[in-house]
């Protein structure tokens, strides 16, 4: 079973997705969306770094709701820079993140969340993982904001991909 669905969760967006994005519940599309959901995860399953293993769903959720409130907050900020820019309060800049997290799904994920959010944008990963380089829209307080990634995001990604430090 898992040769023919080597991810469920994954082909069941793709089905639903799909028909939301067609507005159709015809019979065509709905083999069209099955035939997607089949074949777009077996395709794509030599592009998934390793198997992704969720160790604390509390923190899935934890993390949605982080990640929903900086959106909101930041998407605020950003537009009042664009119809206000006089009350720009600090210049761009760079922030050195130092990274305990190294599972490439974790990584991955925290990628998404910083280019999500309006205002940040990742930058640079060094070779070894250990470093990200984030380029923050306004910048006020490089510390704080390393401090705020790594415990609003990183240390959540940690909680859930990777195995707990015995």
């Amino acid at each position: 079973m898992k040769r023919l669905l080597p991810a469920p969760l994954l082909s069941v967006a793709l089905f639903v997705l799909w028909l939301l994005l067609n507005r159709s519940l015809e019979m065509a599309q709905l083999l069209l969306a099955l035939l997607l959901a089949l074949a777009i995860p077996l395709l794509l399953a030599g592009l998934r770094p390793m198997p992704v293993r969720i160790r604390h769903p509390g923190a899935v959720l934890r993390l949605m709701r982080a990640v929903m409130l900086d959106t909101t907050r930041s998407n605020f900020a950003v537009a009042r820079l664009l119809l206000r820019p006089g009350l720009r309060r600090h210049p761009a800049g760079f922030v050195h993140i130092p990274l305990t997290l190294r599972d490439p799904n974790g990584l991955a994920v925290l990628a998404m969340i910083v280019c999500l959010t309006p205002g940040t944008a990742w930058a640079e990963l060094a070779l070894d993982r250990s470093m990200l380089l984030l380029h923050v829209l306004e910048l006020d307080d490089a510390e704080a904001i390393a401090a705020d990634i790594k415990h609003r995001y990183e240390r959540p990604l940690i909680e859930i991909f990777e195995e707990p430090v015995q």
